[in-house]
């Protein structure tokens, strides 16, 4: 089983045609897979857009009232996957954006990697012409603070040259293992692309296996800007990173 998770907020336009395109790709490459979408106490009609994908996907939203942020959605959607399973050892979670940035079309590649073995896949994107300016610099920049000595170690997972995207599968096992590990806590917390290296940095150490694969992201058919803001972001990549030396020099003190 297949549990494709997806963080939503305010994403109306977009959140329905994705369930399609992610419908037409399992028609044509036969996989169990259910959708699994968190819509993050949106206040546009996401609930409505969603609606009729009842009927004809295998399809759970879940609805939160008071707005958690990327994190907090993130979390609660591991958590509901982790419940459903049966076989963790064969199941998987992948994780995607709502506003068509991650292309469905690209899920046969993640999960080949997942059936040869791999616990964790990354899908890493490479610049392309619509990519927004912000998205460009922010992930120049955050390649440049990661190979800074003082937090090189805490920005950087082995074997990825982009630990900040969203676009991720992992094996049920270490999904399970996340939440145990996190307790009361949530799996990973921060922005979003704190969040994503956090995530991905803890799932890394329960992986037996983490391979990347190279995709090319869209956002020419996006309806609405880029919700990156480069400086905050990358103050706040750099901040993680800070705080991560800081604590693990105080745990070997």
């Amino acid at each position: 089983m297949l549990y494709i998770c997806i963080p939503s907020h305010n994403e109306a336009p977009t959140i329905g045609v994705l369930l399609w395109r992610i419908r037409k790709v399992f028609r044509d490459y036969s996989r169990e897979y259910e959708i699994l979408v968190y819509d993050d106490a949106s206040t546009d009609d996401t609930t409505g857009a969603l609606a009729p994908y009842h009927k004809v996907l295998p399809l759970t939203v879940l609805r939160g009232e008071k707005h958690l942020g990327y994190a907090g959605a993130v979390d609660a959607l591991f958590r509901a996957a982790a419940q459903r399973t049966k076989y963790p050892r064969r199941d998987a979670v992948v994780l995607m954006q709502g506003d068509f940035t991650d292309q469905p079309e690209q899920l046969p590649e993640l999960v080949k990697r997942f059936e040869g073995g791999a616990d964790v896949v990354v899908a890493e994107t490479a610049p392309i012409t619509s990519t927004p300016d912000a998205v460009r610099k922010l992930a120049t920049w955050a390649r440049r603070a990661s190979r800074l000595w003082l937090v090189r170690a805490q920005l950087t997972v082995q074997g990825v040259s982009d630990p900040f995207g969203t676009y991720r599968l992992f094996r049920i096992t270490v999904v399970r293992d996340l939440v145990r590990a996190a307790g009361d806590g949530r799996v990973t917390d921060g922005p979003v692309r704190v969040a994503n290296l956090v995530l991905l940095q803890r799932a890394a150490a329960l992986a037996r296996r983490v391979e990347a694969v190279s995709v090319e992201p869209r956002y020419d058919v996006r309806p609405r800007p880029t919700r990156v803001q480069l400086w905050p972001d990358l103050k706040a990549i750099l901040r993680a990173g800070w705080a991560a030396r800081k604590k693990r020099e105080i745990a070997t003190a």
